[in-house]
């Protein structure tokens, strides 16, 4: 895959990264287009984690290119690749990462607070991706107060909340059991292509990417495309 299609909308070339003698990534190859849901598959140490780190723009590669919407991501400064953490990207985390002490619908709003919406404002957005997700429910509970599959959800509802472009999903499903991990990765997929975003899913289990249109395995910091159709 060293060739991408114009409209793609995230793309990297021959990355590197190494951990002193650890080669993380070798040449991994990416290519993504809005709207499409990409699984990164692999065996434990095999660089999936690095790679989805450097796509986002939270790890610089050693070298390579790594290009989003036309500009190159590793010439960014990093106030401009937060900026576009918080903006353009969204992300869920295998345990999710709410913040124990907010209620479930302020921890969805908190992505338009910090980027300067008004509380009334944010809140109520956060409840219509609340009720998406199906956990509209919970919005006066806090993360302590709810099971695994719906913090979860809550979670899918925080990374979407502020309409990115890109989401990464890190093991998503990883901390929940089968029947979970199932209805989680449905309204992922659903929501996210409902709203034209384009999903990088880094996960280990084959069910999970058979929600992905496309799976890339990373091997030995090396990545091979395998085409095929859903």
């Amino acid at each position: 895959m060293t060739n991408s299609p114009p409209d793609s909308l995230l793309t990297a070339h021959d990355l590197r990264k190494a951990y002193g003698p650890t080669h993380a990534l070798d040449g991994a190859e990416f290519s993504i287009h809005p709207g499409e849901v990409v699984a990164i598959m692999g065996p434990s140490g095999s660089g999936k984690s690095t790679l989805l780190h450097c796509l986002a723009g939270i790890v610089p590669p050693d070298s390579g290119s790594i290009t989003y919407n036309g500009r190159e991501l590793t010439k960014m400064s990093d106030a401009q690749r937060s900026a576009l953490r918080r903006s353009e990207f969204g992300f869920v985390f295998q345990f999710g990462q709410l913040v124990p002490e907010l209620t479930c619908v302020e921890n969805v709003a908190l992505p338009l607070r910090l980027n300067g919406s008004s509380r009334k404002d944010a809140l109520r957005t956060a409840l219509g991706w609340m009720e998406r997700l199906e956990v509209d429910d919970l919005k006066a509970k806090r993360p302590g107060e709810v099971s695994g599959g719906q913090g979860q959800r809550v979670a899918v509802a925080r990374a979407l909340v502020t309409g990115p472009r890109l989401l990464f999903a890190d093991e998503p499903t990883g901390a929940l059991d089968s029947s979970n991990g199932e209805r989680v990765m449905g309204l992922l997929t659903e929501a996210a292509r409902a709203t034209n975003a384009a999903v990088v899913l880094v996960t280990h289990e084959t069910h999970v990417a058979a929600y992905s249109d496309r799976e890339i395995v990373v091997r030995d910091g090396k990545s091979r495309d395998m085409e095929r159709s859903v």
